[in-house]
């Protein structure tokens, strides 16, 4: 048994030994051979006919951005002083929900930011329960102190991103003339519009490369161009002065249950406007949610019948032809007057009158026959050099033109009808542009409300300067029409209540009825003042227009008390002289 153990064991051993060296052979084997086609791999890799996919490696390291440009600041006419539109950095609130899953955090977090960011918690829950996603944004453009809130609960998963928004501080304060930028960054209305290629400046570009974990490589940089901020823009617009408009419409509004009112307050000389407001408004934080109505500048942008306010023309162009004097005396018909077949009335019946007293009482009649003392020609070009019928040119979008159809389409009664604000229609800022240019002295100016654009080294890269239209009547025939239109608001006429102590007020009432299909509206009128004071020596132009106030209507009753509560504050505030009291005294 031991021999034979002996055998087997001296057989056995040189056999193990054999296995053993063939699997050290096989092993090494199988690893040169797994070196040789990984080496060959590579070689195929570095070397081989793969542009596409060097062109794709290169691709997803190099790395190139647009560079944000901060907007450029609006500001009323003290400039920096009263900042109304500017670009204010934001937070995004955003969430890893992988990271949010794997902590299982979903609920928590969910009731916690709902309270937070002011949504439902559903909605939260939703967009973090999201396995796979690495990114959500739970809401954009958080105000600062939101996020701040947010950051110090320190949320697992919760970051933030800066973002640039564009920010109205007063909300829709000056909306229609501010505008505002769309979501594509570009100016949509008013000054923003306009004003677009000042403001927007010039956004930078970098381009480079990024290493495996997506950080930019500085060295390897190769190219920057830094962005260049965008202009500032100065109004001629007086925050404190729109302020005035704004209030006094938003109370014409409720007391009269009106549809819609608008103003404007212009600097007679220059055609600076002070201020221009129209209702309804809209938040220009939320200019999203603004319907087309509210959308729309009224004061520009809406065109109306005027009504009486018309026959401050009229009159200006009879008296610069000669054709009578203010003491002039035309039968009034007893209130009613037939014509062409075709009634005329005035509200009260009056035998006679001078044209004086005409235009303070607002006479029809009188205002009719005084139109057909002019060739349909002539009187159509005192509506046109007065600014009817075209644009004036105000450097804001969405003026109107009006209407003001030509001689060839009048019928015979077109005259009569036309001189007491009826087939023509007519934007509010062309109607108090032409009472300032009887104001100032016939001279008619174009209104405007950019002021200058400076650059941010401050540098004036835009200055406005008084631009005049022209001269539709004389100096003589203005002051005239100055004593005339004064009269207006004395204690017996049709605007005494625009009158301001210690001020001589010149201008008139308008009530005009609206055109329907066939004829006009016995119930929705448009109710107007226009003036300017002191009439002695006019600084300012304001306009006032009720559209379709209820239950009174009268533009007397109506628009010149709202008249009066801006005109007495805002001399005031411009520190306008008193009128002397010895020419008080004269009226």
């Amino acid at each position: 048994m031991i021999e034979h153990k002996g055998t087997q064991t001296l057989i056995e051993g040189p056999m193990n030994d054999r296995r053993m060296s063939w699997r050290l052979l096989a092993c090494v084997f199988m690893q040169g051979f797994a070196a040789l086609g990984l080496a060959a791999r590579l070689i195929f890799l570095h070397v081989g006919p793969h542009e596409a996919v060097r062109k794709q490696a290169d691709k997803t390291r190099s790395w190139e951005s647009q560079l944000d440009v901060e907007r450029g600041k609006i500001c009323d006419a003290s400039g920096v002083e009263n900042i109304l539109a500017l670009d204010l950095t934001l937070k995004d609130v955003c969430a890893d929900p992988q990271a949010i899953l794997d902590q299982e955090l979903v609920v928590s977090l969910s009731g916690a930011l709902a309270d937070l960011l002011e949504m439902p918690a559903d909605k939260v829950a939703v967009t973090l329960n999201r396995p796979g996603r690495r990114y959500a944004c739970l809401k954009r453009a958080v105000m600062p102190e939101v996020a701040e809130a947010i950051a110090l609960r320190d949320f697992p998963g919760i970051y933030f991103q800066d973002r640039s928004v564009r920010y109205y501080p007063q909300g829709q304060f000056m909306c229609h003339v501010l505008g505002f930028v769309n979501m594509a960054g570009h100016g949509s209305a008013g000054v923003e519009q306009r004003m677009d290629r000042f403001l927007r400046g010039s956004p930078g570009f970098v381009k480079g490369t990024k290493d495996g974990l997506r950080r930019e490589l500085y060295s390897k940089r190769e190219s920057f161009v830094p962005s260049l901020a965008g202009a500032d823009v100065d109004l001629t617009i007086d925050q404190y002065v729109q302020y005035i408009v704004e209030q006094a419409l938003d109370e014409a509004m409720e007391t009269h249950s009106a549809l819609g009112a608008w103003a404007i307050v212009q600097r007679v000389q220059t055609g600076e406007l002070l201020a221009m407001a129209s209702r309804p408004a809209y938040d220009l934080n939320a200019f999203g949610k603004a319907n087309k109505e509210a959308r729309l500048n009224r004061a520009m942008g809406a065109v109306y019948e005027p009504g009486s306010t018309m026959k401050a023309v009229v009159f200006s162009a009879v008296l610069n032809e000669q054709l009578v004097t203010p003491e002039t005396v035309i039968d009034c018909e007893n209130g009613t007057w037939i014509y062409g077949r075709r009634p005329l009335r005035d509200f009260h019946a009056y035998d006679h009158l001078s044209v004086a007293d005409g235009l303070k009482k607002s006479s029809n009649i009188l205002s009719a026959k005084l139109a057909l003392k002019m060739e349909p020609k002539w009187l159509y070009r005192y509506y046109q050099a007065f600014g009817f019928g075209e644009r004036l040119g105000l450097d804001l979008p969405g003026e109107e033109g009006g209407i003001l159809h030509a001689p060839d389409r009048w019928s015979r009664i077109t005259p009569t009808r036309m001189a007491i604000g009826q087939g023509v229609a007519v934007t509010a800022l062309q109607m108090l542009s032409a009472f300032c240019a009887i104001a100032n002295d016939g001279v008619l100016m174009r209104p405007y409300v950019i002021d200058n654009v400076r650059g941010r080294d401050g540098e004036r890269l835009y200055q406005r300067h008084p631009e005049v239209i022209g001269r539709p009547i004389s100096p003589q025939t203005a002051a005239t029409m100055r004593h005339l239109l004064a009269r207006v608001t004395e204690k017996d006429g049709t605007g005494k209540r625009a009158a301001i102590r210690g001020y001589s007020v010149a201008g008139k009432t308008g009530t005009a009825q609206k055109p329907i299909p066939g004829g006009y509206s016995q119930t929705d009128h448009y109710a107007s003042f226009v003036g300017f004071l002191p009439a002695e020596s006019p600084n300012i132009g304001i306009i006032v227009v009720i559209d379709n106030p209820q239950p009174v209507h009268t533009g007397g009753r109506v628009a010149a008390p709202v008249f009066k509560t801006i005109a007495s504050q805002v001399v005031r505030y411009l520190d306008i002289a008193p009128t002397s009291e010895h020419v008080l005294a004269q009226r």
